[in-house]
């Protein structure tokens, strides 16, 4: 009787969606852009985009590739979203291919809302917001989304209801020339960051009942900020992005102290050299940074490296300092640790693959495991269930 028991449990568990929350890793694959020879090339009649699912249950990872979902390697990659109870995930289409122009791109503003509770998984509607949506933030209740208009200079706030996602307000952030980028919700729901990439700051908001409000005041950053994190205690907000020089210089962490009134930026800690994007472990003691490290340049350019960077940094009191670097693949554009905090995924682009690390005593190591992709490898986000 216990056995049939457990497996009614088991049988109810898969159903409810509730294991899509656990170990879910979703990779965002461009086929549109190729960054691999020192710029931003269209390619010519490219095959359909891809999201890749990872299942992290098991090692090695089950992969599902779900083919003809567009997404885009211009912009943070944290452009994939997923609800805290592992039933949707938001995915940005930021642009598309210039239909006056094959050879540039343009644009675009749609979201597609992809349904994980079933398998395969399928998009089941697509919503309209502002030009080029790129990074994305859901809110711990997982009831309000909110996501950065690149090209538009706004934050659009989300209403989720179920499996249904509507808009419902747009506010004005920036000039559109100054880049919002990505936007990270605060713990308790109630705030959140905005990076301003080209402007080079960020801005606070405020979430209500009523809506968003953008605050007047510019906190000061290192450089050009890009991707935006919180800490899961709400204490410090996190931003890096690359500086004005490129390649060989050292670009920095920017941390900013939420609990100071105002908030204020209190410190800047040395990654190196083009910061692509950051990431937290599910119990916010540890960051991973991932650096292109002159990866992206042209091969004939005498800055180019054949290896990116991955910078893994430790919580301290007020900051987080670095604990060790190890070489990637070329172009690394995402990372992410599964919800367990056992593995750390990096995504190098030109190689179409995904690098397996595991974490050990606060140290990653390389399992050589490597996760074939149909495409570029540019966003990614793992599930992270809401705590009890």
């Amino acid at each position: 009787m216990m056995r049939i028991a457990v497996w009614i449990t088991l049988v109810l568990m898969i159903g409810s969606g509730r294991f899509a929350a656990g170990q879910i890793v979703l990779s965002g694959n461009e086929n549109k852009i190729d960054l691999s020879s020192g710029g931003q090339r269209v390619i010519a009649d490219a095959p359909p985009d891809s999201i890749s699912l990872l299942d992290f249950a098991t090692f090695p990872p089950r992969v599902t590739h779900l083919r003809g979902i567009s997404n885009s390697v211009i912009g943070p990659p944290s452009n994939i979203a997923i609800t805290p109870d592992g039933r949707l995930a938001l995915i940005a289409c930021s642009l598309k291919v210039d239909p006056h122009d094959k050879t540039a791109w343009i644009p675009d503003d749609r979201i597609h809302v992809l349904d994980l509770s079933v398998r395969p998984p399928k998009v089941i509607d697509e919503i309209h917001v502002g030009l080029q949506p790129s990074g994305m933030s859901i809110t711990p209740d997982g009831r309000r989304a909110l996501v950065a208009n690149r090209a538009a200079g706004t934050v659009t706030l989300l209403a989720i209801e179920g499996r249904h996602v509507r808009p419902l307000q747009t506010v004005e952030v920036c000039q559109p020339e100054q880049s919002v980028s990505d936007v990270a919700i605060h713990p308790d729901g109630l705030r959140a960051l905005a990076s301003v990439n080209s402007g080079g700051y960020l801005k606070l908001l405020q979430l209500s009942d009523e809506g968003v409000t953008v605050a007047p005041r510019k906190i000061s950053t290192y450089g050009q900020p890009y991707r935006t994190l919180i800490t899961p205690d709400g204490r410090l907000g996190l931003t890096a992005g690359p500086g004005q020089g490129g390649a060989p210089d050292a670009d920095a962490l920017t941390i900013v102290d939420l609990t100071a009134d105002p908030v204020r930026t209190i410190d800047y800690v040395a990654l190196g050299a083009g910061p692509e994007s950051i990431e937290l472990s599910p119990d916010g003691r540890l960051l991973a940074a991932v650096l292109m490290n002159g990866s992206s340049a042209a091969a004939d350019d005498p800055l180019f490296q054949d290896h990116g960077l991955l910078v893994l940094l430790e919580r301290t009191e007020r900051g987080f300092r670095r604990v060790e670097q190890l070489p990637t693949g070329r172009i690394p554009e995402g990372v992410a640790f599964t919800a367990d905090g056992r593995y750390l995924l990096v995504q190098c682009h030109p190689a179409r693959e995904i690098w397996v690390f595991e974490i050990k005593k606060h140290h990653a190591v390389d399992t050589g495991h490597r996760i074939k992709t149909p495409g570029m490898p540019s966003s990614i986000r793992a599930a992270m269930p809401r705590q009890p």
